[in-house]
């Protein structure tokens, strides 16, 4: 058998291979034409961030664009939110969060200047509610509290707590309410141990939604509500966009972006009409001595 020199054979297959293949690579250092010439484009059209000084060198200028946005994704050049200091859980004293430095305080549990009671629908005169040792309750029969000031869109941070002593069932029990523009109510109610109507219990938008569940604490302890509401956009009586609200109980998520079906009316349907785009919160006297304390907001 006739053996092949293996330098004939490998010069025959190099034979065979296309001259395309066989092209020297182009040296990855030393970019081609065109791609020097896409560099001097990109230059031209992307905005020098060394020209904006106070603004560091993170993020990017030519990402992706964000729909409905005149930014791009990490755009640097997007105005980054303006710096708070966060309020502090003051565990020494049992409350919830502090205000934050953005926030108005409406109750620091020394005085009722930020309300009023309400007398013939607009005419207001000085509250006549209890102060005692960092809160206020309420004094059945005087009638509710409304914050002087009308907000629309905002968080609201409020703590509250039904008496210790057990003294009725249902809606006889710890009962008030938070209302939004004084019309959109989130229930305060003993709901510990306290069988009663679901969209009635403590954490529901009274009269449309119950809770997703029940997170009070015992008769007598301290609640925590912390409720961001989206006010309603309403034109000549009818509603544009409805009023949403999310509800945490407690820290728990009882209530996420809910859309309301309009203010709740007693054993009937709720419905929108017109008001104003801003409102007063109110408090409810509804007889029961609920306290309240450690109250602000955040106007959006």
């Amino acid at each position: 058998m006739n053996h092949v020199p293996s330098i004939l054979l490998f010069s025959a297959l190099l034979a065979s291979v296309p001259a395309s293949l066989l092209a020297t690579p182009a040296d990855p250092a030393k970019p081609t034409a065109d791609a020097a010439k896409d560099a001097e484009a990109a230059k031209e059209t992307t905005p020098d961030i060394g020209s904006y000084p106070k603004l560091p060198k993170i993020g990017s200028t030519g990402t992706g664009a964000i729909a409905d946005t005149p930014w791009h994704v990490h755009d640097v050049y997007r105005p980054r939110p303006t710096k708070i200091t966060p309020g502090k859980v003051d565990l020494s004293q049992g409350q919830g969060t502090t205000a934050p430095s953005d926030a108005i305080v409406l109750f620091d549990g020394t005085d009722l200047s930020q309300w009023c009671h309400l007398q013939g629908g607009d005419q207001m005169f000085k509250p006549r509610w209890k102060i005692e040792n960092g809160y206020m309750e309420v004094t059945g029969g005087t009638g509710s509290l409304y914050t002087i000031d009308s907000f629309g869109s905002c968080q609201l941070h409020i703590e509250w707590a039904s008496p210790k002593e057990v003294r009725s069932d249902s809606q006889g029990r710890g009962n008030s309410g938070i209302k939004f523009f004084g019309l959109y109510e989130i229930q305060v109610l003993d709901s510990f141990d306290n069988p009663t109507y679901a969209d009635g219990q403590a954490g529901a938008i009274y009269g449309q939604f119950p809770p997703k569940v029940n997170a009070t604490r015992p008769s007598g302890e301290w609640q925590t509500y912390d409720i961001l509401f989206r006010a309603p956009e309403l034109k000549d009586g009818k509603m544009v966009k409805p009023a949403v609200v999310t509800v945490l109980l407690n820290g728990v998520m009882v209530h996420h972006a809910q859309e309301l079906k309009g203010v709740a009316r007693a054993g009937r349907s709720p419905v929108y009409f017109d008001h104003a785009p801003a409102g007063q919160i109110m408090l409810q006297d509804h007889g029961n001595p609920v306290r309240y304390r450690n109250i602000w907001i955040r106007p959006q």
